[in-house]
């Protein structure tokens, strides 16, 4: 079981440092237009679009990215807890 836990943590910490990438991509002019951007940008937007919707943005700052990684941390927290403290639970 705790295979299956670390499997996910990882995939949750790979995601997490791609959204960042994908964040960053918006400062530089035409970034998100390249392939590279455009694929990472297929990964994240699904991710992000239900947050988007939620969360407007404050003038020019959109703070629906910061929300979705605390998600990911409250997930990460979730699958630890669930997966390698699960005896402290019975």
């Amino acid at each position: 079981m705790q295979l299956i836990g670390s499997l996910l943590i990882s995939l949750i910490s790979i995601y997490r440092i791609v959204l960042i990438v994908y964040i960053f991509m918006s400062w530089f002019p035409n970034a998100r237009e390249s392939t590279i951007g455009q694929f990472i940008g297929s990964i994240c937007e699904p991710y992000l679009e239900p947050f988007r919707r939620f969360i407007p943005p404050l003038g020019p700052l959109d703070i629906s990215p910061i929300v979705a990684i605390i998600v990911l941390f409250f997930a990460e927290s979730g699958i630890r807890a669930l997966f390698f403290n699960a005896g402290a639970l019975f």
